[in-house]
């Protein structure tokens, strides 16, 4: 089975392999949705407004820490990707053991920092004191499985990169409904409150990374013998290179979102509800987004090992025309029936709840198109090797969400909090539309110059 799910990305129709590739990875991350949703709609239904914006008001310290260990993760997948189109499948094997050796590392020492600090991140961010106890006892758990995160994610994207998209979909839609099944166990029948929808959900994450593991040892591409459990220099070099600036990139547009959430959170715990609220629609509907970034990340890395440039023009324009279908959809479906979605997690009785989260939802939505260029061309740098450039673009998100978080919330409120996001898309895509045709004409250079890559 391993061997006919990996996909050669460097031949044929891109459109076509990236329809094939990119509708299974989206049914995957809406998948991975559903853990993040249940949690809210558990809380929000069972245990009322105040918890839910208890764990809403983690969500950007979460982004922050988290982000960085998905954004190092997708980063130690770049290599592994260009040797598959390379088809140096040795080299690929010690990129994929050293990957792992690395995440070990980093996410044991990642859980103690973080642990540590939780309580005093959750104080700077101006938490309100009515929510502090759901929110340190939410967050806390979730920063106790940084190492699954970590380890999953990295198997993961090893998994796509090799241009399987659909396998791990099976993981995830079962381990979908354990999470489910354990949130509703730990809330109803063991009374653990918030705390109860963080194990399910850690829970629920190692039981996907197990399932990956089980993927790797038996994929043919992936036949690892006790020889190639070795330490190699060089290819930790290569991977802190890759890894660390993605994963930067990520906690570096995190700080503009907590920013946000301290604005925010100095609004009072009903803005926060709303916002949490709304955030949850957001990310379910941002996942095609997501989907058509991952997807350049395999496509890129794959045909740039391969040395095949022309293909990734046309890669793009694919992604772009997808991206922007649907953002079109996206935008009438929100604008007209958001309110309605908001109240899957939240009473029907919440109207003020659901009227400030319907308003965010339309705010997002309108600037949808900003996001598609967002996603698919720093994604498509970062395959292409050029990591550090892609920072670039979180700084960019940074200084945008900053402006807004510390100039226009505290003087026009909530609607001004609503653009943040829609000014940081719009930042970002100033930086990576000049950025990416930078990289193209830099490949072609280099190909120039060494024509026998």
């Amino acid at each position: 089975m391993a061997r006919a799910t990996t996909r050669d990305m460097t031949s044929g129709s891109p459109t076509k392999l990236i329809f094939g590739f990119f509708f299974p990875l989206l049914f995957g991350m809406l998948l991975q949705q559903v853990y993040n949703m249940v949690d809210t709609i558990v809380v929000g239904r069972f245990l009322g407004v105040s918890a839910l914006a208890g764990v809403g008001s983690t969500g950007s310290l979460s982004f922050l820490v988290l982000g960085f260990c998905i954004g190092v993760s997708n980063g130690f997948a770049i290599p592994v990707a260009q040797k598959f189109g390379e088809h140096d499948f040795q080299g690929l094997k010690r990129f994929v053991v050293n990957a792992i050796l690395l995440s070990i590392v980093f996410s044991l020492a990642m859980t103690v920092l973080v642990c540590a600090l939780c309580k005093s991140m959750l104080l700077w961010m101006r938490t309100p004191s009515d929510i502090m106890g759901d929110a340190f006892g939410y967050i806390f758990v979730i920063f106790l499985g940084i190492p699954v995160v970590f380890l999953y994610n990295v198997l993961f994207s090893i998994i796509r990169s090799l241009g399987d998209s659909r396998t791990p979909v099976l993981y995830l839609l079962f381990c979908s409904l354990l999470n489910v099944a354990l949130d509703l166990l730990f809330i109803l029948v063991f009374k653990m409150g918030v705390t109860g929808t963080a194990w399910a959900t850690v829970a629920a994450q190692g039981i996907s990374m197990l399932l990956c593991v089980n993927y790797i040892r038996h994929c043919d591409a992936l036949v690892l013998t006790r020889a190639d459990w070795r330490a190699d220099g060089q290819c930790f070099k290569t991977l802190m290179g890759m890894g660390v600036p993605m994963g930067l990139q990520y906690s570096i547009t995190a700080i503009g979102c907590i920013i946000i959430q301290a604005a925010v959170n100095g609004l009072g715990s009903g803005y926060v509800a709303s916002v949490a609220a709304g955030s949850k629609v957001n990310q379910l509907f941002c996942c095609p987004f997501d989907a058509l970034g991952s997807t350049m990340v395999t496509y890129g890395g794959q045909n740039v090992g391969a040395g095949k440039l022309d293909r990734i023009g046309r890669g793009v324009k694919s992604c772009v025309c997808i991206g922007f279908a649907y953002a079109a959809i996206a935008f009438c479906t929100l604008f007209f029936f958001g309110a309605y979605l908001v109240e899957i997690f939240v009473d029907a009785s919440e109207t003020e709840t659901i009227a400030n989260a319907a308003l965010y939802l339309k705010f997002n939505s309108s600037s949808y198109t900003l996001l598609v260029l967002v996603n698919v061309l720093r994604f498509l740098i970062q395959g292409l090797g050029f990591t550090k450039q892609a920072v670039f673009a979180g700084v960019f998100e940074m200084a945008a969400r900053a402006t807004v978080g510390m100039i226009l919330v505290p003087a026009f409120g909530y609607s001004a909090a609503c653009l943040s996001d829609p000014t940081a898309w719009l930042a970002a895509d100033i930086f990576l539309i000049p950025a990416y045709f930078w990289t193209m004409r830099s490949l072609r250079a280099r190909k120039l110059a060494a024509p026998g890559i």
